[in-house]
């Protein structure tokens, strides 16, 4: 399998749903006011609401389950250490004991908790990416960071910056595993061995890497240069994103959904 498979953040996917048609603006609004309510609730079943509104919202966008279940493997291991560490060390009701540790209940919800907030985080930046192109989302963050440039910050480069290192994740990934499988096929071994081992393995892959960032870097510079990009000019825009109908019912529809899951919260 590709280790572009293993991040699926970034990946945009051009389709027709109700979740790609909406204003980039909303969806990075909407995405943002979500990700702090994962943190503003305090509960496990408000938390599980949420679980269920995020994904809804997966649904409408035509997010396959495993392009999701993929984009939890880089916090799989962070995954399995909270449980762990929840699960033994949360003072309660206790459930089972064996070799000195003790298993509680309010262990097992704890860790609930934390790993549900967890696979929120990296779902709700999975649906962002996959319904959102990169040239969308660089008007979103230059759209909320416009006010800014009043005291003279460069809004529109960083937000060009912030859409650009999204967009490389998988670029990088997939030219990571192409050099791999090059090498694997020039008799290079990185399964076998320790942790250290294979870490050292992975030491000759790293400078082709660097090159073809490189590489691709300066061709990016290329191809910005050839439409006449100019840091700090004013640049326009083929299609504008404009708010409509489906984009106000958006809102209100969450703003109710995410107001009925605070209160539940804090009753």
């Amino acid at each position: 399998m590709s280790l572009a498979n293993f991040v699926t953040i970034g990946q945009f996917v051009p389709l027709d749903t109700p979740i790609h048609r909406l204003d980039p603006r909303v969806k990075l609004l909407l995405s943002l006011v979500l990700l702090v309510f994962i943190f503003v609730v305090g509960k496990l079943l408000p938390l599980l609401a949420l679980f269920v509104l995020a994904m809804v919202c997966a649904a409408l966008a035509k997010v396959p389950l495993m392009h999701l279940v993929r984009g939890m493997r880089p916090i799989l291991i962070l995954i399995v250490l909270t449980v762990v560490i929840q699960l033994f060390s949360t003072s309660g009701e206790p459930l089972l004991s064996f070799w000195g540790l003790t298993i509680t209940k309010e262990g097992i919800l704890v860790s609930l908790f934390v790993v549900l907030r967890l696979i929120l985080l990296v779902s709700i930046s999975v649906i962002l990416t996959y319904a959102t192109s990169p040239l969308d989302l660089t008007f979103a963050l230059e759209s909320f960071m416009l006010p800014l440039k009043r005291i003279g910050f460069p809004a529109s480069e960083i937000a060009l910056m912030m859409s650009i290192a999204l967009r490389f994740i998988p670029t990088l990934l997939e030219e990571t595993d192409k050099i791999i499988k090059a090498q694997t096929s020039r008799g290079a071994d990185f399964s076998s061995g320790g942790v250290i081992a294979r870490a050292k393995s992975f030491i000759p892959v790293l400078i082709p890497l660097f090159v073809s960032a490189f590489r691709r870097a300066d061709e990016l510079a290329d191809a910005m240069e050839s439409r006449c990009f100019i840091t700090g000019e004013k640049r326009s825009r083929l299609h504008v994103p404009k708010l409509g109908l489906n984009d106000f019912v958006a809102v209100a529809l969450c703003v109710v959904a995410m107001a009925g899951v605070y209160v539940w919260s804090i009753l």
